[in-house]
């Protein structure tokens, strides 16, 4: 076993992240007497209650088989109560791992309106997830039909969320509390990451469980393809948690945090990021800022981001503050032309009229690129290649544009995105290539 706290004190103490922090392992710490974390894609936390395990979340469609088989190897119970933290796939999808227990399954009313939208945007869900990981949805093999209703799965198509996920049979609005044994078990309900998340308390323990309320990254506030995030609301949460005086800290990604003073530190430390981005963005809309001097002008101190559970490797502020943006103001973002915008391409190739064509946009994206603009360089190179959707020479240097994009972002959602736009352009040069050189 390793030493979970003994890690997360140093690293927390110095603010040296000298080793990974999130770690997809499967293998199994006893943190406390009776408590244990697994540590997988999302972490399964688990309380020996003396009448079976308690077991907080039970990690994704890939990882859970293996997950109960480390809880196995922990302690040969049964699984009693299976805790949703929320409905996200990490977190739920491997719960068929856990069926033969016939635990009861808890989680928030919303949890299963969740796994309903799930299904009913299946496609959509497996194409943005394919997009944040780098991948472009025409290599899914999704079986995307027409038909008036737009995307649909047909049989023998893939699943976001498998069939057999366990879905929650006893759920709560606002608060709950259970006792399983010895151990009572403090369930409360708060917005933040998702609509149907819950932290838990457990008294006797003075421990928190807190789900994606702290995920040892910049907050998923701002995710650019998902639902909206509330982060006024996860702020309120978190300082809520402190006020309870928590002892030991159990995340479902990240190293569990022991200590009172050092778990108020570092809870306070993400509810402050995400109140200063708040209380930023809500006084320029308030004075009338567009989103974009919004984007440009709101930005979290260098000194916060270097924290080791606050580093923008997963999402970032700047998608924050558009998600922000969107929970206050709306979709439109205040210039009037994107009110009711001409299409991509019609634009494109206006553009690329006026500049002589799309061989001079992309020409001069190459320049901004290995000048270091790259925001702008990426603008003129999609131009380009919407211009020009099927000349291999353009989409051969875009993609080269948006790989140098990639490897100059810190977060795991640019990089996705920026390497999926390259792919997109690399499956043109495939299908329509080799290119011919484009010169001055």
């Amino acid at each position: 076993m390793a030493d979970l706290l003994a890690l997360s004190s140093r690293i927390i103490d110095s603010r040296l992240t000298d080793q990974p922090v999130n770690r997809v392992t499967n293998e199994l710490s006893e943190v406390a007497e009776g408590i244990a974390m697994v540590e997988s894609f999302s972490h399964c936390v688990a309380l020996d209650s003396g009448d079976g395990l308690v077991c907080f979340d039970s990690s994704g469609a890939h990882t859970g088989e293996a997950v109960r088989a480390s809880l196995r190897g922990w302690r040969d119970q049964r699984v009693s109560h299976l805790v949703y933290t929320h409905g996200h796939a990490d977190h739920v999808g491997g719960s068929s791992f856990f069926a033969d227990d016939r635990p009861l399954v808890v989680g928030h009313e919303n949890v299963a309106h969740r796994m309903d939208r799930y299904e009913f945007t299946n496609n959509w869900n497996l194409i943005i997830n394919a997009r944040q990981f780098g991948g472009v949805a025409g290599e899914l093999n999704l079986g995307v039909g027409g038909g008036g209703t737009g995307l649909e799965v047909k049989a023998g198509g893939r699943r976001f969320l498998p069939a057999a996920t366990l879905r929650p049979a006893e759920t709560f609005r606002t608060d709950a509390e259970i006792t399983v044994g010895a151990e009572v078990i403090e369930m409360h309900h708060a917005r933040g990451e998702t609509d149907d998340h819950l932290w838990a308390w457990l008294p006797q323990r003075k421990a928190v469980v807190t789900g994606d309320f702290l995920i040892w990254n910049f907050p998923n506030a701002g995710n650019p393809q998902k639902v909206q995030r509330y982060p006024m609301e996860w702020a309120v949460a978190l300082r809520t948690m402190i006020a309870q005086g928590p002892e030991l800290l159990l995340p479902a990604h990240g190293l569990p945090i022991e200590g009172r003073e050092r778990i108020a530190r570092v809870l306070d430390d993400v509810a402050t990021a995400l109140e200063d981005l708040v209380r930023d963005v809500v006084g320029m809309m308030n004075a009338g800022a567009t989103l974009d001097t919004i984007v440009h002008t709101v930005k979290v101190p260098a000194e916060t981001l270097a924290k080791p559970y606050l580093r923008p490797l997963y999402d970032e502020p700047e998608f924050v503050v558009r998600g922000i943006w969107r929970q206050f103001g709306g979709w439109w973002d205040g210039a009037a032309s994107r009110l009711k915008p001409s299409s991509d391409a019609a634009l494109a190739s206006e553009v690329a009229a006026l500049a002589g064509g799309a061989d001079v946009l992309i020409r001069r994206a190459q320049q901004l690129a290995g000048d270091g603009d790259l925001r702008l360089a990426c603008h003129l190179a999609d131009l380009a290649g919407w211009a020009a959707p099927d000349d291999p020479a353009v989409h051969e240097a875009r993609a080269e544009v948006y790989l140098a994009r990639r490897k100059a972002e810190p977060s795991l959602m640019s990089k996705g995105i920026f390497a999926a736009a390259a792919r997109e352009s690399q499956l043109v040069v495939e299908q329509h290539g080799p290119p011919t050189a484009i010169t001055d």
